[in-house]
């Protein structure tokens, strides 16, 4: 349990005050997205494949098996099939390609213009592989690159040291649409690229990018096109979610997972089905399939994170666990819990046939990246940004990689590793009403960099404690608020509160709006205890 920090009272008014604080240049709008041809390279990219489709040269796709990367492909893929080009796409399998363009993908591809989304900025042994053939490689990222890049046609990616994007904080998803915007001024094409919204905002939630700025501007008209897309895979999604307006929560915490856990458990291609679905028919039977996927990913995760909580060693302040045909597909997820529950970054790491492939996720302000990047001498291969990583070694380095990893992590100040917990103070029981929903609503969408407020329920005492759900897993708190009149039920999913009636306690809660069957309810979400 840690400890409470400091809140004051609030009501409307206050918290108005505060959430503009998040927003002093105000809000950004759509036509204040940068032109696309500030971007590094992307011009250079851009008329280089509009070459390619004039001369009806062979064109080859090649993404990535997570939901920015999906997305990016079935953005792509749209755009030629609106064109009506022949594209060729591949997305890896994680298990039998690795990450990425490879020299194992390119066993498969025979084309003139190899071009990457969301994958390629160390791909140097593919760069070498294109050149001895023949092919030329266009790379699009948004992945922090090495010191040295790959020698190819043109590398756009917001993250190299030249680039002077105005907003460089884009997903891989956001960097595709930018070059295709300029293949489109190119080729002098009629196409409205703003149909593309409702994947940008997917892949930006998703990949979980600041709300903030331009992000902000096109995931709030991204989900509220999704409401009228045609495309028979949002259809397909406003079914499953069947609410009157979409949340960047209901993307995150829904159809995200279920879109990841093709690419995780078996091949990301049915992913990239049912976003390029022609028909309602063949949506939602790869919808179906990813349900299914979702279900398995779940139980999966479940068994590899309880195997690596055993192994969590006390005063290690980057955690490194590993296991024999851990399922690669979910060590980052598995890597998250660790960080949720210990307050560390952690590195999960699959051990098959003597080598060791795994994910990081970090915390606070501790760059996970360059915490890996300090061992690179061990590494067979190393990539991500501050918040997140993947990497690959032998196996018989990982005592060693362990024991240096945290020797330099000693030597960061203790606080980088504290998450900065904002809480936006105590609401007036009075506060708590259909006026609070409406600002709220105001500042949406919530997420990375603009979290869902949180407020301090301090000194209440429980009421009752009800559990909910076919496994009974799940916990409805009732609190009284001190001088409240009417009881707050506080619901906190995956979690079994065991405490007696008239406990006093305090603990931070999120606000939000409940739809269901047409109703429409406020609903408070219990987020932690505090001493």
């Amino acid at each position: 349990m840690t400890t409470m920090p400091q809140a004051s009272k609030l009501d409307l008014t206050a918290l108005k005050r505060k959430l503009d604080e998040r927003f002093s240049d105000g809000f950004s709008k759509l036509s204040d997205i940068p032109d696309p041809s500030l971007l590094l390279n992307a011009p250079k990219a851009a008329k280089r494949i509009a070459d390619a489709v004039r001369k009806r040269e062979r064109i080859t796709l090649v993404g990535d098996y997570d939901v920015d990367g999906v997305t990016a492909t079935a953005l792509v893929t749209l755009f030629f099939k609106a064109i009506d080009y022949p594209l060729t796409t591949i997305i890896p399998n994680r298990f039998r390609d690795g990450y990425g363009v490879s020299a194992s993908v390119l066993e498969r591809v025979d084309a003139d213009l190899v071009f990457t989304v969301d994958n390629g900025i160390n791909a140097f042994e593919a760069a070498e592989v294109c050149k001895e053939r023949g092919m030329e490689l266009i790379i699009t990222d948004h992945h922090t690159p090495s010191d040295t890049l790959p020698d190819v046609y043109t590398i756009v990616d917001p993250k190299l040291v030249d680039d002077t994007y105005p907003f460089q904080e884009i997903c891989g998803a956001q960097v595709a649409w930018l070059v295709m915007v300029l293949v489109k001024k190119e080729l002098e094409l009629n196409i409205n690229m703003g149909q593309y919204l409702p994947l940008l905002a997917l892949a930006i939630v998703a990949d979980v990018m600041p709300l903030i700025g331009i992000n902000r501007a096109m995931v709030q008209h991204g989900l509220k096109q999704m409401m009228t897309s045609e495309l028979p895979a949002f259809g397909i999604i406003r079914d499953f979610l069947n609410k009157s307006k979409l949340t960047a929560e209901d993307i995150g915490f829904q159809i995200a997972p279920r879109i990841n856990s093709a690419g995780r458990l078996e091949d990301a291609s049915i992913a990239l089905e049912f976003l390029t679905a022609e028909t309602t028919e063949q949506a939602f039977k790869q919808f179906e399939l990813l349900n299914q996927l979702n279900d398995m990913r779940k139980a999966i995760e479940a068994d590899v994170t309880e195997e690596a909580i055993a192994q969590v060693e006390a005063g290690h302040n980057v955690l490194v666990v590993y296991g024999e045909g851990w399922n690669e597909g979910v060590v980052g997820i598995v890597a998250s819990r660790l960080v949720n529950r210990f307050g560390r970054p952690a590195i999960v790491m699959s051990l098959h046939e003597g080598r060791a492939k795994g994910s990081a996720r970090s915390i606070g302000t501790v760059s996970i990246y360059e915490l890996i990047k300090s061992q690179e001498s061990m590494l067979l291969g190393f990539g991500g940004h501050t918040m997140a990583a993947g990497l690959a070694m032998e196996e018989g380095m990982l005592e060693h990689f362990k024991k240096e990893i945290n020797a330099v992590a000693s030597q960061i100040d203790p606080e980088a590793f504290v998450p900065e917990e904002e809480l936006m103070g105590e609401l007036t029981p009075s506060s708590i009403n259909p006026n609070l929903l409406q600002l709220l609503e105001a500042y949406e969408p919530f997420g990375e960099a603009n979290p869902r407020p949180r407020f301090l329920a301090k000194d209440a005492y429980v009421q009752k404690v009800n559990y909910m759900g076919k496994e009974k897993d799940h916990s409805k708190v009732t609190l009284m608020l001190e001088g409240g009149i009417e009881s707050l039920d506080l619901v906190a999913f995956k979690q079994r509160y065991q405490m007696p009636p008239n406990r006093r306690v305090n603990c931070s809660y999120t606000i939000s709006k409940n739809e269901w069957n047409g109703k429409i309810s406020i609903q408070m979400m219990l987020d932690k205890f505090y001493e």
